[in-house]
């Protein structure tokens, strides 16, 4: 569960709150900010005074949507006020960011009253492209989204209704697959008539579900023909004429029940009582109607959807409304009608029944998924849900009359969409979810220090990880508590160990011919360096790899490490790498951090050891040998060391995607290598390979600092068991991947 303290400071941690805005023109000259501003921005505004719909084209309108609420029903909160609910809104924007790439501005209202909202959100039509509506409380929010629909010309979404409706629906067009049952025939109750329920209710009859057979309930009982207490104009569209009045006496042959009212308001009776293979969407939260083990303990054909990531079948609005907005801003469409539901809808329940990926298998702890009574609807962070749900939702907009701009190639806007994912940080993930597949033992030299002990407590509590600590036993117990973690995990203090003698003989036995004596090795061990204990840990099997330095100099990590564990033996040396994660993409740079002056030997193996350790990290290697010209443009002794080092890897590794010598532009640039019709690479290189330690460690800290990028590393290459090492000002998301990374490289060994 998540704690208080920890919510508290993610939000207020580093720049308050979850939003920033970041200009996507440079604004870095003074022609920059002639054009970015006075006097070229005349240019466009003039362009759209002519023509409107230039505003798409010139600004960020058609990739905007605003995310509007008055804090009336906020998520289990209830009516908390506009100011109290931002942070929700604030996560809205970050998952419509983080899923589909659109951007927000989150609008707080601070008005009860309907007609407040409808003028703000009408007033500020031309800076939106889409308007989501969220949070409001029924029915004010059903006469909220209807008056802007009728008044606005961009598509306006309640997601509270809709969003909640449209994966319930998704789900229950597959539960009744697995039946056999016929939305047609089945009898349904939802229980909750406010914004949700009725929403979930109303898409039910539109996919097909017979008025008759659909029964509402509320707090007062079933909603029925001539009922006055509680009643509004949309809970009298849905009133049934029957007989019944509570919702036990509703349940009782019923085939589906659809909850989104409060905990507990369903029993084990009221289950027993349904039709055979009930299903039932107890959507309250954060406790469900009824818990499926309440459930499965009355009903063993039962089939169970909640809204709660820790049972099966979640039903999480985030698969719908960042896909939705994207398909429909895509055409531009005016509004988002119920045939773009209907497609969503479908296009989930479609997903759910493909075979399910490995990546995202392995985000959710290597469990495997398959379409049956456990996987209904899609995982939230299955990739295929925006290349699924966005086409749909563009087509039937298309189909039904209301896209301004047709996609002409569908299977082009598809790779489209691909790009936004953010390929980089799906990579890194994917290393996570493979090393969470088998936890290795990562010892941490540094153990009492404070971004470590963070991590650590990452690493247990996303299983990616067994972290060993060495330190001083009280100091870092005593730092645990400070910082308030639950932290169980080995602490290993070398003055006190029993490992330490042991270790000490072992040292002596290593270096004796290296100058050391045994009682120096004993203080070198109990003592003088943690990081010689941390490297014999690995070195005697007691740990699986070694992550330090984040408080220590480079040679002070490596070396202990090069004396202990020491290098493959079938290689010439050690060799370092850096993963650098741009925001579109992967690069690895090699070798940044080692070999100063590399001989062509040294570069192919320099070049062969990235191959491996990329493969291990499920990416497909191109590798791209660097020089300052390109493939005998000039002839020097620089460029034909390069020239030699690849044909040592072509003849060692015939398979290997790998070329050179090249400039870096060429390398990662598909237009200017494509006019290479010669080079074997099939696409940009993925890792570039420095002709030395100079342009190498030049190149990768500019990128880090000027770049933008996010600098991983260095990875060591070429030692017999896994050792990398941390910079000083790593921080703990950093140190949480190069442990992913190092669990990653131990479970290869």
């Amino acid at each position: 569960m998540t704690k208080k303290n920890d919510a508290l400071q993610y939000h207020a941690a580093g720049r308050r709150g979850k939003i920033e805005v970041v200009s996507s023109k440079p604004c870095l000259t003074s022609l920059d900010l002639s054009l970015a501003y006075t006097p070229g921005v005349a240019e466009p505004c003039l362009a759209i005074q002519e023509r409107p719909s230039d505003a798409y084209l010139y600004t960020a309108k058609g990739n905007l949507v605003a995310v509007v609420s008055n804090g009336t029903a906020v998520l289990g909160l209830g009516n908390i006020g506009a100011l109290a609910g931002k942070p929700v809104m604030e996560g809205k924007g970050v998952l419509f960011k983080r899923f589909a790439d659109v951007d927000v501005f989150d609008l707080e209202v601070k008005s009860e009253h309907p007609d407040d909202v409808i003028k703000v959100v009408q007033l500020l039509e031309p800076t939106f492209g889409g308007i989501n509506l969220e949070d409001i409380k029924a029915p004010e929010c059903f006469y909220i989204e209807e008056e802007l629909k009728k008044t606005m010309n961009i598509p306006v979404f309640h997601d509270d209704q809709h969003g909640t409706a449209i994966i319930c629906s998704a789900a229950l067009i597959n539960a009744l697959h697995l039946v056999g049952k016929r939305i047609g025939e089945v009898r349904i109750v939802v229980n909750g008539a406010g914004a949700a329920g009725i929403a979930c209710a109303n898409l039910a009859l539109s996919l097909g579900a017979a008025p008759g057979n659909l029964c509402m309930c509320d707090t007062k009982g079933v909603i029925y023909r001539g009922r006055s207490e509680g009643m509004n104009p949309y809970k009298e569209r849905l009133a049934l004429d029957t007989e019944l009045r509570t919702l036990e006496e509703a349940m009782l042959g019923a085939d589906v029940f659809i909850g989104v009212s409060a905990k507990g308001a369903v029993t084990p009776q009221m289950v027993r009582g349904m039709a055979k293979d009930p299903i039932i969407m107890a959507m309250a939260n954060p406790d469900p109607e009824i818990t499926p083990e309440e459930a499965l303990s009355v009903r063993s054909d039962v089939i169970m959807a909640t809204g709660r990531s820790d049972y099966p079948n979640q039903v999480n609005n985030v698969l719908g409304f960042p896909f939705i907005f994207r398909g429909a801003l895509d055409v531009r469409a005016s509004t988002i009608n119920e045939e773009m539901k209907k497609a969503a809808v479908e296009a989930l329940a479609a997903l759910a029944r493909e075979e399910c990926p490995d990546s995202v298998c392995r985000a959710y702890g290597n469990e495997s998924f398959s379409f049956g009574r456990n996987y209904i609807i899609p995982k939230p962070f299955d990739p295929r849900a925006l290349l699924r749900v966005a086409p749909a939702v563009a087509r039937a907009a298309m189909e039904s009359g209301v896209a301004r701009t047709p996609i002409e190639d569908m299977d082009r806007y598809v790779e489209w969409l691909e790009t936004l994912q953010g390929r980089a940080k799906e990579t890194m993930r994917a290393i996570i979810n493979k090393a969470k597949c088998d936890p290795r033992r990562i010892v941490f030299p540094e153990g009492d220090h404070e971004k470590i002990l963070k991590a650590a407590h990452h690493l247990v509590e996303e299983g990616i990880a067994k972290p060993i600590l060495i330190g001083n036993r009280k100091k870092v117990e005593a730092k645990i508590a400070e910082l308030g973690l639950e932290l169980s995990v080995p602490i290993v203090d070398p003055e006190e160990s029993e490992l330490t003698e042991t270790y000490a003989q072992e040292l002596y036995r290593l270096r004796q011919r290296k100058g050391i004596t045994l009682s120096e090795a004993q203080r070198i061990v109990r003592r003088k360096s943690r990081n010689h204990f941390g490297s014999m840990m690995v070195h005697m099997g007691d740990a699986d790899a070694l992550l330090g330095g984040i408080d220590t100099h480079y040679p002070d990590t490596i070396r202990p490490a090069l004396e202990v564990i020491g290098r493959q033996p079938q290689l010439s040396g050690v060799h370092g790498m850096y993963m650098m994660v741009f925001k579109k993409g992967i690069y690895f740079m090699a070798d940044t951090t080692v070999e100063i002056e590399p001989t062509a030997e040294e570069l192919a193996e320099t070049a062969l050891l990235a191959a491996e350790k990329v493969r291990l990290l499920d990416i497909v290697p191109r590798i791209a040998m660097l020089s300052f010209a390109n493939f005998g443009s000039v002839h020097h002794a620089l460029t034909q060391k390069v020239k030699r080092a690849v044909e040592i890897v072509k003849e060692r590794d015939p398979e290997l995607e790998i070329d050179g010598e090249m400039q870096a532009d060429t390398a990662v640039t598909p237009e200017l290598l494509s006019n290479y019709t010669f080079t074997t690479l099939t696409g940009a290189a993925n890792i570039l390979i420095f002709p030395d330690l100079n342009s190498g460690n030049i190149c990768y800290k500019l990128l880090h600092r000027l770049g933008g990028a996010e600098a991983i590393g260095p990875l060591l290459m070429g030692m017999k068991k896994p050792v990398h090492v941390l910079q000083r000002g790593d921080d703990v998301a950093t140190i949480v991947n190069m442990a992913a990374i190092a669990v990653v490289d131990a479970q290869s060994m």
